[in-house]
């Protein structure tokens, strides 16, 4: 039993990686935080499915484009997380849809304990993963979801982490 509350006393804080201008504000809210809790960063990547295709090498060939972009994405991300930290982040890409990943990785590792998102700063919503698990599916969520605003400045964030 102490063993198990041992293993979960460090924070391990999720953030999604993607190509959005809001996930550089998440990252940074989420390296700050690991940073002052002696936490962790994971780093997850959900790649998008790719349909059958009637040539099944086709299908590997874009499969695998798809998931060498990823991997390098990811560790584009993990170099500036372990800048920032001075550890390596977990890193764990997955194929499907991104919200029932987000969820199934929290659901597995229970090393997770908060899911950091970052908020787009336009008129248009603040991105389909913030708003799906803000509305019907936050009850499916089992760890406390921080949402970054885009508009925060570098500076904002800091003094409030």
């Amino acid at each position: 039993m102490a063993e198990e509350i041992l293993q979960h006393a460090k924070r391990t804080f999720l953030v999604v990686v993607d190509d959005s201008e809001e996930l550089n504000k998440a990252l940074l809210y989420a390296c700050r935080r690991a940073e002052n809790n002696s936490g962790d960063i994971a780093l997850l990547f959900v790649l998008d499915p790719v349909e059958f295709q009637s040539w099944l090498s086709v299908g590997e060939l874009m499969r695998a484009e798809q998931r060498e972009a990823a991997e390098t994405r990811v560790n584009v991300v993990a170099q500036l997380v372990k800048e920032r930290i001075g550890r390596e982040p977990k890193i764990i890409i997955r194929e499907g849809v991104p919200v029932d990943q987000v969820l199934q990785v929290i659901d597995e590792d229970k090393s997770i304990t908060t899911l950091v998102l970052g908020a787009a700063p336009d008129k248009e919503g603040p991105g389909p993963l913030v708003t799906q698990l803000t509305g019907q599916l936050v009850g499916k969520l089992h760890v406390p979801l921080i949402i970054v605003p885009g508009t925060l400045s570098d500076d904002h964030i800091l003094n409030i982490t």
